[in-house]
């Protein structure tokens, strides 16, 4: 449920997401898409979480104010040097450069993504980063589902997994028991993709999203809605082509 506060002239909006790690305090964060989000424990009284937006009200002002900005002056992507891509949750700039001695290479350099063709038009550009893109998401999804699916002690075969380009879904558990992860979640930071990968697993045992389900994946992932939330979040940013 939403909830409102004012701060001085301001009504802020908040959703209010649990994490029973979360002791007797609050967490709040301002995303990307300007959602305000108030992490607390289970059952902290509604007078807190006002108060405590109220407390955070300047800081989060700011933040909306910046949020909105950047989606304000966010454009459909070009692939020159200088724009920023994603890769597990950071900002790189891209870097493109045209050579005869090293067609078709994708390489990560410090804080630059180098993307070095033959002929450096923009179908070209993108068409390779996707590639390299896909060969990335392959190879972490694999480490990270081996790493998630340890704590799943009830599974008892890491089960196979497919990437499957999605424009609404980040993954999806298919009746054959294979799990289909959406390439473009590589651009998403880890605790976020390690979210949807424990979603989809607690899938092989409740096909639905039933209190059961939410049950099982509170326990794997205690902090599921916050991830949630973050990987909502940012959506917009890491989906953008």
């Amino acid at each position: 449920m939403r909830r409102e506060v004012r701060y001085g002239s301001e009504l802020i909006g908040f959703e209010v997401t649990t994490n029973s790690i979360l002791k007797d305090r609050i967490r709040i964060h301002v995303h990307p898409n300007c959602q305000v989000e108030v992490e607390a424990p289970p059952d902290t009284d509604e007078k807190e979480l006002s108060a405590g937006v109220v407390k955070r009200g300047r800081w989060i002002s700011k933040q909306l104010a910046q949020a909105r900005s950047a989606k304000a002056h966010a454009l459909p992507r070009e692939y020159v040097s200088g724009e920023t891509h994603f890769y597990i949750g950071r900002r790189y700039k891209l870097r493109v450069s045209e050579t005869n001695e090293k067609p078709g290479t994708v390489t990560l350099k410090g804080g630059t993504i180098e993307v070095t063709l033959r002929t450096a038009d923009k179908a070209a550009i993108r068409r390779r980063l996707s590639e390299w893109y896909f060969e990335r998401a392959n190879d972490y999804f694999e480490r990270r589902m081996a790493t998630v699916v340890s704590g799943f002690t009830w599974i008892e075969e890491t089960p196979k997994f497919k990437l499957v380009t999605m424009k609404k879904q980040w993954g999806s558990c298919a009746p054959s028991g294979v799990i289909h992860l959406n390439p473009w979640l590589i651009r998403a930071p880890s605790d976020c993709i390690d979210y949807v990968i424990a979603h989809e697993l607690c899938h092989l045992r409740e096909r639905n999203h039933s209190p059961a389900y939410y049950k099982l994946l509170t326990r794997h992932c205690p902090d599921w809605q916050h991830r949630k939330a973050k990987l909502d979040g940012i959506a917009e940013l890491i989906l953008a082509e």
